[in-house]
Parts: structure tokens; C-alpha cells; sequence
């Protein structure tokens, strides 16, 4: 569509907005378009008001406008999406680039509106136990919208892009997630505040909803203590970091659950500094989803060198951890088991390097802002 060097101009939807909201494509979309923007496009994210200060109109050189939405996990993205495509035909973009598959319904109402549409197409969203029967046909009907009617699909693992391919005949350009490389923090003011003794406990951080399985993970790590699991077990602790964009009645009962015991902590939603802390001094990290797209948290644990657990899903698989690493989601036994290995075999030093390294080569944004870029081209 535009010659190489031509700016192109972008807008973008389907994420709630940045910096710092709580998510996986937000989490993507606040590190990939400061890349792009310095490989000359021009950015423009519509937010979501209720999760962000509508007063941060610029972000990394990207242009933020929030549109008002309800902050109902039924009618959010599709009152935000349907603004946004009306608020993004009046900037004249060269690609709208939608994120997820709820708001790729409105592929075909921006094709007719003239403009290109890319989709990324960050995973299967009604696999996640949080949607009705009725929100499910209807996601699945958002994505079989986005997929006939985008210009251009990209997906985020190969498992998605097979997916794709066997249901709508549609090719994708494959396109994972990223992470940055981190400095690991030398202070511990947060392991102070919530009574976290370094590499003495376990860490894992997401959104309060069933899919995340955090109820299986509190489940093991008691489970790892009252066996009388004793030597290492019985020194470490358990802190989540996340919350609930919709409090609802398993992200009340979790919390309640984990009010019972001293050893669990659960922070609350966490970033910057306070964030890179528990990362940097964890004894193991764990993922125990039963649904992922391709998990930025996962990617971030590893970048820090951790030791890391995660249930054994297609999504999971695609981040290609040793097979005894990995664990049938849902077994809160074998997670205990795995539990119980690896806080008594640490990490070697060995290990971590070749873990970064991977890390590093695999999936580095500003590769993954030059293949993006490679997409809108071919727009």
C-alpha cells in the first residue's frame, strides 16, 4: 500500500489502554507502538475512559484519545469498538489495526466505512470459563467477523494461526508477543512491605479470573504445607500479583480464601518498580491458566532468569519450557508435585543465561515492530 519509506498512519483498537492497565494486549500494544512510532508511523490508540486518565494524551510519541464505555465486561468493548471505528474514519488512517477478537466484529462496519483493517487475533477468547454459553456463540461469531473481513490477520503463536487457517481458510502472519530484557532490581522495599524474604517465595501475577487458575495454585501451595512437605516448603510463601476488572463472586471467594493463611500475600495490581522487584527476587514463578493467548507474564518471568511452572495448554507449549516444567492444568497434585521438585532444585546460573538468551532472541519488540510494520505494508 505505501511505498518504504512512506509514514503510515495507524489506529488502533481493542485494548483498554496505557500505560500501566492490567492485561495481556495491553500489555502488548503499550510496547509495540513506541517501536513503531520510531520506525516512523503514526500512532493513534483509542482508550477506554474508565481505565485510564483521560488527561495522558500522549504516550511515547503515541497520540491516546479515551472514548467513554461502560465498564461492563458484557458491553465494553463493543460500545467502545463501535465509537472507535467512527472516531478512527474521521483521522483517515492507512490501517485500523484491531486487537482481539470481541472487537474484530466491526471488521466488516471499518471495511465499509473504507478503511484496511488488520486483526490481531490474540487467541480463542470463549475457551475462557468467565463467558456464558450465549458470550461464547457470540464471540466466536466477533471472530469468525474479524477473520473473513480483515485485510490482514496477524496471530500471536502458531497454535492461533493453525486455528485460523482449518476454520476460515485464512492465512496468518505469525507474530508473537515481545519482552524486554530487564535490569533486575537490587532493592527490596516491596518484599518489606508485603513480608517477602528474597528467593523464598513463589510469585505469580494475572487477572483475577477463572482461566488464570489461581484457585488451583493456592489449592497446591496449601496442599505443599499441611503434607508436611517440610525443609524448604515450609519457609516460603505465596504473593499473587493482579486483580479483578469486574469484582465478581470468584475473585471475591479467591480473596477470602487467601485472607485464611499468613503465607499467601496477594498485592493487588502491581507495575514499574514494584513490579520488577518481585520479579527479580522470586524463588520460582508460576502460570497455572488453562487459557492463554501467548503469555506476556510467562515471557517476563523468564527474561528475569526464574525458574518457572506453567500448566501444560497449547499457548504455554509455544514458549517451549523442559517437559517436566509443565503440568496438566487443572492437577492440583502434580502442580504440588512440581511445586515441591523445584523449590528444592534452584535455578543454576547456567541455566538462567540460556533461558534470557533464548528469551532475548525470540522475542524482541523491535523485531516484532519490524515484521508488524512488514504486515501494514503489505496492507
Amino acid at each position: 500500500m505505501n511505498n518504504a519509506g512512506d509514514k503510515i498512519k495507524i489506529a488502533v483498537l481493542g485494548t483498554r489502554g496505557f500505560p500501566d492497565v492490567q492485561g495481556g494486549i495491553e500489555a502488548h500494544c503499550e510496547n509495540l507502538y513506541p517501536y513503531l512510532v520510531q520506525k516512523g508511523c503514526e500512532v493513534t490508540v483509542f482508550t477506554r475512559r474508565p481505565y485510564v486518565n483521560p488527561e495522558i494524551n500522549f504516550f511515547q510519541g503515541i497520540k491516546l484519545i479515551s472514548l467513554s464505555c461502560p465498564r461492563n465486561k458484557f458491553l465494553e468493548a463493543i460500545v467502545h469498538t463501535f465509537k472507535g471505528v467512527l472516531a478512527a474514519r474521521r483521522i483517515r488512517p492507512d490501517i485500523l489495526h484491531i486487537h482481539g477478537i470481541g472487537p474484530s466484529l466491526f471488521a466488516p462496519f471499518a471495511r465499509a466505512l473504507g478503511m484496511k483493517v488488520v486483526v490481531t487475533h490474540h487467541g480463542p477468547d470463549y475457551k475462557r470459563k468467565k463467558w456464558s454459553r450465549p458470550a461464547k456463540t457470540f464471540l466466536k461469531f466477533c471472530e469468525r467477523m474479524g477473520m473473513k473481513f480483515a485485510n490482514e490477520i496477524i496471530a500471536i503463536a502458531g497454535n492461533i494461526s493453525d486455528d485460523v487457517r482449518q476454520k476460515f481458510g485464512r492465512d496468518t502472519a505469525i507474530i508473537p508477543n515481545g519482552v524486554e530484557i530487564p535490569f533486575p532490581a537490587d532493592t527490596e522495599e516491596t518484599l518489606q512491605k508485603y513480608s517477602l524474604e528474597k528467593k523464598r517465595y513463589i510469585l505469580a501475577v494475572g487477572r483475577f479470573v477463572p482461566e488464570k487458575g489461581f484457585h488451583d495454585l493456592i489449592e497446591a501451595f496449601i496442599r505443599l504445607q499441611v503434607e508436611g512437605r517440610k525443609s524448604e516448603a515450609e519457609k516460603w510463601k505465596l504473593a499473587i500479583v493482579g486483580s479483578a476488572d469486574h469484582e465478581d463472586k470468584y475473585s471475591l471467594d479467591l480473596k477470602a480464601n487467601a485472607d485464611k493463611y499468613n503465607d499467601i500475600v496477594l498485592t493487588g495490581f502491581l507495575t514499574g518498580r514494584s513490579l520488577q522487584e518481585l520479579y527479580s527476587h522470586a524463588g520460582i514463578f508460576v502460570l497455572p491458566s488453562y487459557f492463554e493467548g501467548l503469555p506476556i507474564v510467562l515471557l517476563e518471568a523468564m527474561s528475569y532468569g526464574l525458574s518457572c511452572i506453567a500448566g501444560d495448554i497449547p499457548a504455554n507449549r509455544c514458549v517451549e519450557l523442559d517437559d517436566g516444567r509443565y503440568f496438566p492444568a487443572g492437577d492440583i497434585n502434580t502442580l504440588t508435585q512440581r511445586l515441591n521438585k523445584f523449590i528444592n532444585k534452584p535455578f543454576s546460573g547456567e541455566e538462567k543465561k540460556k533461558q534470557i538468551g533464548v528469551i532475548a532472541e525470540r522475542y524482541n519488540w523491535d523485531k516484532i515492530a519490524d515484521r508488524t510494520l512488514s504486515v501494514y505494508r503489505a496492507t
